[in-house]
């Protein structure tokens, strides 16, 4: 039941980042875009991973970058470029993409605020205005799960109530913006903190 809610609520709250992103990024079908923490999943039946290429009204424009395998990740999505890469290390030149999306992902970023903020810095380097989505560390329910204030647990704690194989160390909305290389605008959702630049 609460995995339905959860899953419910995600699919709300995507559907709104996508509408933002169209509206303040305004991008257009020659738009070259770069996706920075896809999953090797389709999206559906009940899953909201990828949504950004499951909705996207131009598909073939995007690069999707996810950090493992994405054999499943092509075969959803063909008309998307699909790269394996580390966030932190991108193999992309200086500006190669218009805009640069990636959501819920810097708060899974291993390495602490310096590993957050290489990859932030990396998706700024090689795209010319970024659009980047985090969980609102100061929102009472922890995303992800829907539990209350567990992400306002010390790190241990967190990492044992919160079944996650990977990192999870959410940010409030200064220490997000202060991941950027540039001044950025933070739209405070209440539940998901946006950053869009720069500014």
């Amino acid at each position: 039941m609460l995995r339905r809610v959860a899953s419910r609520v995600s699919m709300r709250s995507r559907e709104r980042k996508l509408q933002l992103f169209l509206e303040l990024l305004e991008p257009g079908p020659e738009s070259k875009v770069v996706d920075v923490g896809v999953t090797d999943a389709p999206f559906g039946d009940g899953s909201t991973d990828n949504f950004f290429e499951a909705r996207y009204p131009w598909p073939a424009q995007i690069t999707g970058v996810g950090h493992t395998e994405l054999d499943r990740f092509a075969a959803a999505f063909p008309a998307v470029r699909a790269v394996r890469a580390d966030g932190r290390e991108l193999p992309f030149a200086d500006g190669e993409f218009d805009l640069g999306f990636s959501n819920a992902v810097v708060e899974h970023v291993a390495g602490g605020r310096d590993g957050q903020r290489r990859f932030v810095h990396e998706l700024c380097r090689v795209s010319r205005r970024v659009f980047v989505t985090t969980p609102n560390r100061l929102f009472p329910l922890e995303v992800h799960t829907l539990l209350p204030f567990v992400h306002w647990l010390p790190a241990a704690s967190r990492e044992r109530l919160i079944p996650f194989d990977d990192v999870l160390d959410p940010l409030a909305p200064k220490a997000f913006a202060a991941l950027f290389p540039y001044s950025v605008r933070v739209i405070n959702t209440g539940m998901t903190l946006i950053a869009v630049g720069p500014e």
